[in-house]
């Protein structure tokens, strides 16, 4: 009997143990952003673990106790957690500053760009073809509302970026150096015909990557509603949203920027864990 006592109670705690980890999967974290304007709250998505737990491991350090949200735009979002804006002079340009390693891209297809998400800046396309995160600087999604219209002309924009971005992939391949002679002989001739046959072959090779480049009825759903800026999902990683401190987001977003979109009165935040 002694025995089994002892093992009933080992199996019952290492059940509990099992139910504790499960229950921190699942839990989200939470976090206070603590700015002169108010607090925000935002929890953390379990989709994007590797942001989670780096965004988790850097408040624990400290790293974001007093920086600054050096850009911010009224429509769109504000941005901080460069390293550089910690005791920052007057008109210094700022983000630039960056940690020694970056976060990989973890683009979910439902997490979208929608008011209020917390999302990772990042290098642009022609140094980080990857996506990769900054491993620091984030944003706050302010964004606007858009009507069916507004959302078919951006989905065009995006369509039409996408494409110049894929006819540049294929011009970098060895193998396709006589349609990019083709090309450029067709406009610097400006025949139409070769041009449209250019333009043909071109299309051949990249519309069937562009298939899944629409909108969703998510996307059509929430943007004409809820608002936020659509053009930038699939290409920077959404890893959390807020869940109070709208008005404070709004306030931010309201003040008054110099040419190089830091506000001209500093606006310092902190971050803590909640939960």
């Amino acid at each position: 009997m002694r025995h089994l006592s002892i093992f009933l109670a080992s199996l019952l705690l290492a059940i509990q143990s099992y139910s504790q980890s499960i229950d921190s999967i699942h839990t989200e974290r939470v976090v206070s952003i603590q700015t002169s304007y108010g607090e925000i709250q935002a929890k953390l998505y379990n989709e994007t673990p590797q942001h989670r737990d780096n965004f988790v491991k850097l408040i624990e350090d400290g790293f974001y106790d007093s920086l600054l949200f050096h850009r911010v735009i009224y429509g769109f979002m504000i941005q901080g957690g460069d390293p550089d804006s910690r005791n920052a002079k007057p008109n210094q340009k700022l983000g630039n500053g960056k940690l020694d390693y970056e976060v990989p891209a973890e683009f979910v297809d439902t997490i979208i760009h929608k008011h209020g998400v917390l999302a990772a800046a990042r290098e642009p396309d022609n140094i980080n073809p990857n996506k990769a995160s900054s491993a620091c600087q984030f944003y706050l999604v302010q964004g606007r509302v858009m009507n069916n219209e507004q959302l078919e002309q951006l989905e065009q924009r995006v369509r039409q970026h996408a494409y110049q971005q894929k006819s540049n992939e294929l011009f970098k391949l060895s193998e396709n150096d006589s349609l990019k002679k083709a090309t450029a002989q067709a406009y610097r001739s400006n025949d139409s015909l070769q041009i449209a046959t250019v333009k043909q072959a071109l299309d051949s090779l990249i519309l069937p990557q562009m298939e899944d480049i629409n909108f969703t009825e998510q996307q059509r759903q929430v943007y004409s509603t809820v608002g936020g800026t659509p053009h930038l999902d699939g290409s920077y990683t959404v890893f959390g949203e807020m869940i109070s401190g709208f008005n404070v987001l709004d306030s931010i977003a309201s003040v008054t920027t110099d040419r190089n979109d830091r506000p001209v009165e500093d606006i310092v935040f902190s971050i803590q864990l909640l939960k």
